[in-house]
Order: C-alpha cells, then structure tokens, then sequence
C-alpha cells in the first residue's frame, strides 16, 4: 500500500477523474476526504465503494471558489483523520464563449473554482501540512496549460495560470517539505467532454489528432496521481506530468 496512513483531500471527487483519484487512493491506503459542490446523494457512489473495501472516507460538501468552504474542508478533515498530508486540486470548470463574446461573469465563474479557488485552498492545506512536518498538493490541469482552446479561451488562460500556481507554490514551500506538482491530462471521457464525444464526427477528429488513437478513461490518470501523493516522489517538484496520449506531440 503505497499511501498508507496518509490522509487526502480530492476536490471534485464525486464523479469523473476526481472519483476515479479518490477510489485510487483508497486502495493505496490513504484515508480520503470526498470534496464536491454536489450534494451527498451524488457523492455517494465512491463514498460507498471505498467504504465497502474496507476503506476511510468521509464526503464533506466545499464550492471551491468560496473561501469560508476551505475553512470547512481543512477543519473537518482534520477533526475526523487528524492530520492532512495530501490535496488534489482537481475541481474545475469550463464554459464555451468566444473570445468576442467574452463577458466578466465567465471570467469570475472559472478563474473562482480553477485558479482562485485551488490557489488559496492551498495556502490553507499548506499550513497544516508545515505543521505535520510535510505533505503533497497536486494540482488537475489540462493539456491547454500550453495548448489554446477555441471558444474555450478562458478555461485555457486559468489552466495556464495553474502551471505557474504550481510552480510558484513549490518554490516557496519547498523549504517546508511539500512538494507541489501538477498534472495535465489530454482527452478523457469525462461530463465535461460529454458534448464532443457524444458527436461522432468530432468525437473522430479529436482521436485523429491523438498518436495512442483512443480517449482516457479516468482511471488512467490515477497511476500519476498515486505517484506524487507517494514518497517515491519525494524529491520531484514543481513538475507537470503529461497524461495525453501524446496528444502535444501534434
């Protein structure tokens, strides 16, 4: 069991590769903490599949983007596994508007969950992870940390504004032990690509342009997050893992 003993908080983790991360962890050991918008009868799918294995967890109700949430998070987290040793940042959204359709709410909307909120939900984890003596946030990015996005240009700028976060956050709490990586997933058959794998014809030319010819399932991109959670990390940081296919490569 490479996470036993460890305590990790997912963020998003009730459905796609948030859930498939938590149920990962679970089976590495880690007690886990199911964090998610959602209410808890939408998170009670891999709750109870963890629990069934024999697993810890627990779900606690956080938006993100809502800082009196990490409050919560972080308190209760705590209170029920006493220690925090590892957070996944992977809680994210993404809304289609062109860039001269572009309107502030979208901006607030997504920079609130995938950057504002990740970053200070961090600041939060870090201090008690100084306190036990270390620990691992890993941040969920996207391919389009480098790659632009059509109609998707603000999702794009927020996942390149987590490339720096995690750079950024590993520099300066290197000095307390706590690694910071991220990692960048490609195609992955996910709610939030529901729409463009659902159309054949799109669904075909994104497999096109990917040299593996297939779309993830969330649970491949479990193997690199049980890695950075693990000590057989422990001197990587301020890295970004690629899990794409090789999509970039194009």
């Amino acid at each position: 069991m490479r996470l036993a003993g460890k305590v990790a908080v997912v963020t998003g983790a009730a459905r796609g590769i948030g859930r498939a991360i938590a149920i990962g962890y679970a089976r590495e050991g880690a007690s886990v903490v199911i964090a998610d918008k959602l209410c808890l009868d939408q998170a009670d799918v891999p709750l109870q599949e963890i629990r069934s294995a024999g697993g810890r967890a627990i779900f606690v109700q956080a938006d993100v983007s809502n800082p009196k949430d990490h409050d919560e998070l972080t308190t209760t987290t705590v209170r029920e596994f006493n220690r925090l040793d590892v957070l996944v940042n992977n809680a994210g959204i993404a809304l289609h508007e062109s860039v001269l359709d572009a309107t502030p709410n979208t901006w607030d909307q997504i920079m609130g969950v995938n950057l504002r909120g990740a970053y200070f939900l961090s600041c939060k984890a870090a201090a008690i992870m100084a306190g036990n003596g270390g620990g691992k946030i890993i941040n969920i990015s996207s391919v389009h940390d480098s790659k632009p996005l059509r109609n998707r240009a603000v999702y794009a700028i927020s996942k390149g504004g987590v490339a720096m976060m995690t750079k950024s956050l590993a520099l300066e709490l290197a000095e307390k032990n706590i690694c910071v990586n991220s990692i960048s997933p490609g195609a992955v058959a996910t709610d939030m690509n529901r729409a463009t794998l659902s159309d054949p014809v799109k669904r075909e030319q994104l497999i096109s342009r990917i040299p593996l010819r297939r779309i993830a399932a969330p649970e491949e991109i479990v193997g690199a997050a049980v890695f950075l959670a693990s000590s057989e990390s422990d001197y990587v940081t301020g890295t970004t893992i690629y899990v794409d296919g090789g999509l970039l490569l194009q």
